[in-house]
């Protein structure tokens, strides 16, 4: 039986929403856990499935089609890291706010735009990695290519991760995840939740 949050509502979701906890909700297609909450990792429609067999209630995020959003000064993104270089990492950016993005935008997150103190000790590749997930705000319409993202202010950063192992990695600080299989940390700028 499908059912939604009240009665049948579903909501479009980006990855990193925060969709319930793990003691109400049973985690399904397009989630994550995470700290004992349950996130979508696509973006999509917030489906919730009540099990006649078990009695469990599970939670999927199904990919369906998103409405034309364009991103604007000052909104707040999800991105996914696509390539990671000296003095910038490039992103392409999937929703804006709640939104999802009809088509993805080109971002970019600048040296000078990774956090707020101690800019000069920033070294690019231990704030983020090809396939990361970040929450970010566009600080500039940048140039014909890209627009410049910055994860300067503490909720921004990385929202997920994944290890070499293939595990959803876990923040431990705010910069650093750990695998929860391997218990290695990698360095990441992390974004506070």
């Amino acid at each position: 039986k499908r059912i939604g949050m009240e009665a049948g509502s579903t909501d479009r979701v980006c990855p990193g929403d925060r969709l319930g906890n793990i003691r109400e909700l049973e985690a399904g297609e397009g989630t994550f856990v995470r700290s004992n909450f349950i996130f979508a990792s696509v973006i999509g429609e917030k489906e919730i499935i009540q099990d006649k067999e078990t009695g469990k209630t599970r939670i999927n995020v199904i990919k369906g089609k998103e409405p034309a959003v364009v991103p604007e000064l000052h909104s707040v993104v999800t991105a996914r890291i696509t390539k990671v270089q000296q003095k910038f990492a490039s992103a392409i950016i999937l929703c804006v706010g709640p939104k999802a993005l009809k088509e993805p935008f080109v971002g970019m997150i600048r040296l000078q735009d990774v956090r707020l103190t101690e800019q000069d000790k920033v070294e690019i590749y231990k704030c983020f990695r090809p396939g990361d997930l970040v929450k970010a705000e566009i600080i500039s319409l940048g140039d014909k290519h890209s627009y410049y993202l910055s994860t300067a202010k503490n909720e921004f950063g990385v929202i997920f991760a994944q290890s070499v192992a293939g595990a959803t990695m876990i923040p431990v600080s705010w910069d650093q995840m750990q695998c929860p299989k391997t218990k290695m940390k990698e360095f990441r700028k992390v974004a506070k939740i």
